[in-house]
């Protein structure tokens, strides 16, 4: 089991444990010292978000990182996809983003690629924590010359604008098209808009003042209200929300009808189909995406697989069976030909090039799916109960999942990054899942005690 890292990194309230800055020194280090492997000097690439917290924990990485003897790249506030990109791109030996993406200001979080942009799967997560916790590298201290060194690199957000704008098609540009843009007052605050702006679009720009307190509040994808009334005020063709980390994008249409993970997959896919150019004719999502996605993918001559949620998960499944296209309901899209990881601007483009290639506006586009209706609830704990410990639940769930018989589900989990049982269902009847998801969480709060 693991003691730090969960689904996507260490995450939890910046200061205190496990986010303190003791600890961030010690997973630099051990970091340093998985990825060091020979003589000639190694780097390591840091970047972050735009959290007040994030200097603090910064200056601890780098201090760790050096203490081991290895040299570190620091970007400064760039999205978490492009930490992944340059950390590839410079050869570097691994990168380290510090974010904790959607979450509240408040929180932060360590997530770590290898040097060919992928994040660290458990098992090298598994042996960070073995390193911290046993002590096994205390005594390794290298001293004079040993010692690493801190360079800025101060032209990485334009290196990535490049990257990004190298992946939409070179006939094409963005010219008439008006977008308006939410970057959540985060690390895309500076970069996003530069992207659609050189492309040719005219940019109405939200949520691009941070001050280190502000990211994702009430702005971002977590808040795609707010780029609806934009859409409509303006009379824009689309709206674009990311998170504050921008490894996701949540859209609306011309309308401001929101337009989800799922949704985008669907067009994206179906697209793809048409061009044999989906690798094995297979998209990659996870337990969480609607029913209604497998239908329009099974209907334009493809199929869909699941993964257990997390990106990290979708691109595994992707790597192992050679896919090229996945992602979430939440937005994490994952376009393995262009990145190693869920970029939400690039996917922002690929979503811009369908519309400007097919000529259609992202309502029509957006129809080639239609959702079954789903329910999430979401149940605070204290503890991760095991739910089948408890059969006063399981009798309920699979009365309910009688009910449903084919033509609905019941996904229940625990989320990998907050204190939170996900209790989803899905079927024909809005108000009976409603009721039913509604019942399941009662039940399982007085049986766990939820807070």
């Amino acid at each position: 089991m693991k003691k730090l890292f969960g689904t996507d990194g260490v995450r939890g309230v910046a200061n205190v444990y496990p986010m303190t800055t003791e600890m961030a020194m010690q997973i630099g280090r051990a970091t340093a010292y998985i990825f060091k492997n020979d003589k000639r000097r190694h780097r390591i690439v840091i970047g972050k978000d735009t959290r007040l917290s994030g200097y603090m924990i910064e200056n601890a990485l780098v201090a760790g990182i050096c203490s081991m003897g290895v040299d570190v790249l620091l970007v400064g506030p760039l999205p978490t996809p492009g930490i992944a990109n340059i950390t590839s791109s410079m050869r570097a030996d691994a990168g380290v983003v510090i974010s904790a993406s959607h979450n509240p200001f408040q929180d932060n979080g360590i997530k770590i690629f290898s040097r060919d942009g992928f994040k660290l799967p458990d098992e090298m997560e598994l042996r960070i924590e073995d390193l911290i916790f046993s002590n096994g590298i205390d005594s390794l201290r290298p001293t004079a010359s040993g010692v690493g060194k801190a360079y800025r690199i101060d032209d990485a957000a334009g290196r990535y604008v490049v990257f990004l704008k190298s992946t939409f098609p070179k006939e094409l540009d963005l010219s008439g098209v008006k977008i308006v843009l939410d970057c959540a007052n985060g690390a895309a605050y500076k970069v996003a808009p530069a992207v659609f702006q050189e492309l040719g679009a005219e940019v109405i720009l939200l949520g691009a003042k941070p001050n280190g307190i502000n990211i994702n509040d009430g702005c971002g994808s977590l808040h795609p209200e707010i780029i609806s009334e934009a859409v409509r005020k303006h009379g824009a063709d689309i709206g674009i929300a990311l998170d504050g980390d921008a490894d996701r994008v949540i859209f609306v249409d011309e309308f401001g009808a929101e337009v989800d993970g799922d949704h985008i997959m669907a067009l994206c896919a179906t697209d793809l189909l048409k061009k044999k150019k989906l690798r094995k004719n297979t998209l990659v999502a996870t337990v969480m995406s609607n029913m209604g996605l497998d239908i329009a993918v099974k209907k334009a001559g493809g199929k869909v697989i699941r993964t257990a949620v997390g990106d990290r998960y979708v691109v595994e499944e992707m790597l192992r069976g050679g896919y090229n296209v996945g992602g979430e309901q939440s937005g994490h899209l994952i376009f393995l030909d262009y990145n190693t990881t869920g970029d939400g601007i690039q996917s922002a483009l690929q979503v811009l090039a369908i519309m400007r290639k097919n000529e259609k506006k992202l309502s029509e586009l957006a129809r080639v799916m239609t959702a079954l209706p789903q329910v999430l609830v979401n149940v605070r704990v204290p503890e991760r109960r095991d739910i089948k410990t408890i059969p006063e639940a399981v009798k309920l769930i699979r009365e309910v999942e009688k009910s449903l018989k084919d033509e609905g589900r019941v996904l229940i989990r625990y989320s990998g990054t907050e204190p939170l049982l996900r209790i989803m269902l899905e079927g024909p009847d809005n108000d009976r899942i409603t009721v039913w998801a509604n019942d399941i969480a009662e039940l399982v709060s007085r049986k766990i005690g939820g807070v």
